[in-house]
């Protein structure tokens, strides 16, 4: 790994983070492609690619947690890390970049969020229905001209 002016140099498939251990930076990919990996039992599992202006490592700079995956250089990149104290200092100075960066994480979340739901359906059983007690019929509902009149002599509907 030799020094840039912006961030380090790595060569292919060199590890940039290792699943496991502690971090304490994160980091934003200058010029080429990254692969994160998770190691499982039986073996790694490639969870993505990451490219130019991607950014990972972040949950290390909110919490004191051990890297959640390993990433490694799909042939040379650069990278830049950035440690906890320069993070919050650009923070300040740029309060777009904090909401650019929360906007990005949102959507990791919901799409991880949508990736776990696939997969339950996939080996779930389907979910109960519920018990005819439970289920209302098409009379036994009132319609909404019926719930405001009863709403209005104090019932609930």
């Amino acid at each position: 790994m030799s020094e840039g002016v912006l961030g380090k140099l790595y060569a292919d498939g060199e590890l940039i983070v290792r699943q496991g251990e502690v971090g304490n930076c994160m980091y934003v990919v200058q010029s080429g492609k990254l692969e994160v990996l998770r190691e499982e039992h039986d073996g790694s599992v490639r969870i993505g690619v990451m490219e130019v202006g991607e950014f990972f490592g972040e949950m290390s700079i909110f919490e004191h947690e051990v890297r959640s995956a390993s990433v490694r250089a799909l042939g040379e990149a650069r990278v830049m890390s950035i440690d906890k104290r320069t993070f919050l200092r650009r923070m300040e100075e740029d309060p777009p970049l904090a909401f650019n960066l929360l906007t990005t994480m949102a959507h990791r979340v919901r799409r991880l969020t949508g990736e776990v739901a696939s997969l339950r359906l996939k080996t779930a059983p389907p979910a109960p229905r519920p018990s005819g007690e439970e289920r209302r019929t098409g009379h036994e509902r009132r319609g909404g001209r019926e719930r405001r009149a009863a709403a209005g002599k104090g019932e609930r509907g």
